[in-house]
């Protein structure tokens, strides 16, 4: 009886496992869920494995505080940052990180600086002001907050002002509120107080000096054919001759010349009379004497 009861109480607590593990699966991680959040609002940029280049460039961001610290390509790690409570702050351990690395290495082989030299050249840096622009290459969860990885265009590296421009890497720590992970729209609102994605004139651009070509402007539209000319109009018709007229004393030629050669013609003595359809003249001497 103590062994059957032994049995059960184990299975409920096999069972209350499984509805527990069921409804985080059911709920999500809010890291996750971050995340995933944060990654639809801005596409990730693809760096080279020691961040020379670019392989796939996606959105361009806009810094909104002063103060983002990055390292060059040349550093074995990013520059690390920090948000919370509205204040952007640069973190100096990946400094230490270096410096270790640089005074250990000077120790063992001869010619290393002191671990305060290292500490200070461990990491040829830029800072950022708001305005400037930059890449995201990951978002991270962790425990108490997502870390945000950044990558600049090249910039002259301080240290060697005479070398060729390389590429700035970073990582911004945003910190949960209390520890506890908030919604995600509210987490987004939180990193957009820091960076937020340029418009969209800027996609596939870095902050000046390479990136993506951005894409062509849309053609201009169609010029429209000019409007028809006017109809010009006919010149009126001419105006109707006056009817001919006939004169006496008009010699022949005038005659017909204006009325035209006649349908019969008869001379009697020194007259001749010209015939017409509707007129009879009469010239004597060669010279119209009568008309009827």
């Amino acid at each position: 009886m103590a062994r059957t009861n032994t049995f059960g109480v184990f299975g409920l607590a096999v069972a209350g496992a499984v509805i527990a593990l069921g409804a985080h699966a059911q709920s999500g991680d809010p890291g996750a869920q971050i995340q995933a959040k944060l990654v639809s609002q801005i596409k990730l940029t693809k760096p080279t494995a020691d961040h020379t280049d670019i392989v796939t460039a996606g959105d361009v961001v806009v810094l909104q505080k002063d103060g983002l610290m990055m390292c060059s390509s040349a550093s074995t790690y990013a520059f690390s940052n920090t948000y919370s409570g509205g204040a952007l702050t640069a973190n100096y351990k990946n400094r230490a990180k270096d410096a270790a690395k640089s005074f250990l290495k000077g120790s063992i082989f001869g010619g290393g600086a002191s671990a305060t030299d290292a500490a200070n050249n461990g990491c040829p840096s830029r800072k950022f002001v708001a305005g400037e622009k930059f890449w995201v290459t990951g978002v991270t969860p962790q425990k108490d907050g997502i870390v945000v990885a950044t990558f600049s265009d090249p910039y002259q590296d301080p240290s060697n002002p005479s070398g060729d421009k390389v590429h700035f890497y970073g990582e911004i720590k945003f910190l949960y509120p209390r520890g506890v992970a908030p919604a995600p729209d509210d987490f987004v609102k939180t990193v957009s107080e820091v960076m937020t994605v340029a418009p969209g004139d800027d996609s596939d651009k870095g902050g000046g000096q390479s990136g993506a070509p951005a894409q062509a402007a849309a053609p201009a539209a169609p010029t429209p054919p000019p409007a028809p000319m006017a109809a010009i109009a006919p010149p009126p018709p001419p105006a109707d001759a006056p009817p001919p007229t006939i004169a006496i004393g008009q010699t022949k030629d005038q005659v017909t010349t204006a009325f035209g050669q006649p349908t019969r013609m008869a001379k009697v003595g020194v007259k001749e009379i010209f015939y017409y359809k509707d007129m009879k003249v009469t010239f004597t001497n060669g010279k119209v004497s009568n008309v009827e």
